[in-house]
């Protein structure tokens, strides 16, 4: 089995054209097929990193249904394959189509040959450079922290932080956008502590009216209040011996506030209508997506309380500040939903991999899971398109024009190689396959500046 960028299928049934690509594209070893099912059978032998498929062909030699259909069957045996695909000079809308099906770009009859090679060249950095990228996803250091994902450098310093905060049993305060998983930090902290056997209890400060919080959180005794007819026993109770996670803890109310204070200092609880003091021996985890100084100034959050719970501060960097983990987590939500609902899905065009990697994501994480969950329900075929994400304003208009989606593909390769680098020019030329100064007159090009010194891209993972 042979990859990488030295490989080009050439799916073409007219063979003076074939012997033409092979003298263009001699750079490359050229492999060739005259109709789909020879192509299909090449690709799922040799995985080529290129394929160059003719949309006339026989027996539709003025349409595109065959050509389609071989794009179709292609992308299936070997998804990470660049195709690009030829058209007549009438006949760019079928180019459009091949490109919502996944095809990587096309070009018109008859080729350029300098344009073919810059075409050719950018789709083999491109898979050179995915290609990479997979391999040192598979060769990453495992960390023990387990169902939070990322694999840029600013999340692998999240899990090490995890890690090592783990160990001990200091009040950690995780601050970070709506979204960003702070839950799930919180759960993993506890599953790699000593506390792990015991219980881990989650309560969410913001949705519990302010009137019965402090019931909530203390517990009370029968007859403490009208409807209290039992005992029952707080969340802070409920967590001794193991972890106690307070989400959203800057919409505590400032009463409540005091009591919990107490509890941080001394250990013990009462619960509302009693007197006995019981003590409670429970780790401390807090998170809160709002600006608890803004807070203390307005009188809203007590001073004393917010130094108690922040003994330790664990940031989670949004989605837009991970570099390459938007699409890591695009995957790994379409395959879970996809298993879920029963749907053969091979993953995301290169429109619908644009619009991931350029939307905003305010929602973060949380955000990326939902739209990934709707495309596994509404598409329509097997490579999920911008429209069943949802993000069709984030790629309409720019996937029209062909020419621009190939500059945003070079650009994105770009910017992730430079990140997977860590800002280290040499280590990124590598990544693509160019020079150090090809590199730098490609920055200039999109209008991206050199970083001055290698540094890790601080980044977070919920």
């Amino acid at each position: 089995m042979n990859g990488g960028k030295s490989v080009i299928l050439v799916l073409e049934d007219d063979e003076g054209l074939r012997s033409q690509y092979r003298w263009l594209l001699s750079d490359w070893r050229i492999l060739e097929a005259g109709d789909r099912k020879a192509a299909t059978e090449i690709t799922l032998k040799e995985r080529p990193g290129i394929a160059i498929v003719d949309l006339g062909l026989p027996p539709d030699p003025d349409g595109a249904s065959e050509g389609l259909a071989a794009v179709s069957e292609l992308l299936s045996a070997a998804p990470e394959t660049k195709i690009i695909v030829v058209t007549g000079n009438e006949s760019r809308e079928h180019a459009s189509r091949a490109i919502a099906a996944g095809a990587y770009d096309f070009f018109q009859k008859p080729a350029d040959p300098d344009l073919l090679k810059l075409i050719v060249g950018r789709a083999a950095r491109l898979h050179e450079l995915e290609q990479e990228n997979r391999r040192l996803a598979a060769s990453a250091p495992q960390s023990a922290v387990t169902g939070i994902l990322g694999n840029s450098s600013a999340m692998q310093k999240v899990l090490r932080d995890i890690e090592r905060l783990a160990k001990t049993d200091i009040t950690i305060l995780i601050t970070g956008e709506s979204g960003t998983g702070k839950e799930l930090v919180a759960d993993a902290i506890h599953r790699l502590s000593a506390r792990r056997a015991k219980p881990f209890v989650a309560i969410n400060c913001a949705a519990i009216p302010e009137g019965l919080l402090e019931a909530e959180l203390f517990g009370h005794e029968k007859g403490a209040f009208t409807g209290a007819i039992r005992q029952t026993i707080g969340k802070i109770e409920s967590a001794n011996g193991g972890t106690l996670f307070l989400d959203e803890v800057g919409d505590i109310p400032l009463a409540t506030q005091v009591k919990l204070l107490r509890f941080l200092e001394e250990r013990v609880i009462e619960r509302v209508g009693g007197r006995q003091s019981i003590r409670i021996d429970t780790r401390v985890l807090s998170a809160t997506n709002q600006d608890i100084s803004r807070l203390i100034a307005e009188g809203r959050f007590r001073e004393d309380l917010y130094y108690r719970i922040n003994e330790v501060t664990l940031v989670l960097p949004p989605l837009r500040d991970r570099p390459g983990d938007g699409l890591l987590l695009a995957n790994f939500f379409l395959r879970k939903y996809a298993k879920a609902y029963g749907r053969t899905l091979r993953g995301f065009s290169n429109a619908a991999a644009n619009a991931i990697s350029q939307h905003p994501w305010r929602g973060n994480v949380r955000e990326l899971e939902g739209r990934v969950k709707r495309a596994a329900v509404m598409a329509e075929s097997a490579v999920v398109q911008p429209a069943d994400l949802d993000l069709v304003e984030s790629a309409t208009g720019r996937t029209l024009n062909l020419r621009e989606a190939r500059a945003r593909v070079e650009r994105e390769a770009i910017e992730l190689a430079l990140g997977e680098a860590a800002g280290n020019i040499s280590k990124a030329a590598g990544l693509l396959g160019v020079s150090r100064p090809t590199l730098y007159d490609l920055l200039d090009e999109h209008g991206l500046s050199a970083p001055r010194t290698a540094r890790p891209v601080e980044a977070s993972r919920e």
